[in-house]
């Protein structure tokens, strides 16, 4: 990892007919219509999250709101979807988001 980029954990699961997608380390969700969707939507919120964080209008609570996580009942889901992919190739998705700690 470049130390200029945060790797933050995210997880997707189906519910119903929608698609749901998690940020762990910042406590932040989306849902829509399919993973793609939902992926993207959370990618688009954690990008202003942080920029806000480091150079926006939230700047002085840069460290409270980058240090925010969720609650530990999501990362047991987190860990519980990644043992359902390893074992049983599970519809749900694990999956990372690269963000650069310097504002674009």
């Amino acid at each position: 990892m470049n130390p200029k980029e945060l790797i933050v954990r995210c997880y997707s699961e189906q519910e119903g007919d929608c698609w749901v997608a998690v940020c762990l380390d910042f406590n932040l969700a989306s849902q829509g219509d399919s993973f793609e969707e939902v992926k993207s939507k959370l990618e688009a919120m954690i990008a202003e999250y942080v920029y806000d964080a480091l150079a926006g209008e939230d700047k002085p609570y840069a460290a409270q709101l980058l240090s925010r996580r969720a609650p530990l009942s999501f990362w047991l889901k987190y860990h519980f979807i990644k043992l359902k992919i390893a074992m049983f190739h599970s519809a749900e998705h694990v999956f990372d988001e690269t963000m650069p700690l310097i504002p674009a």
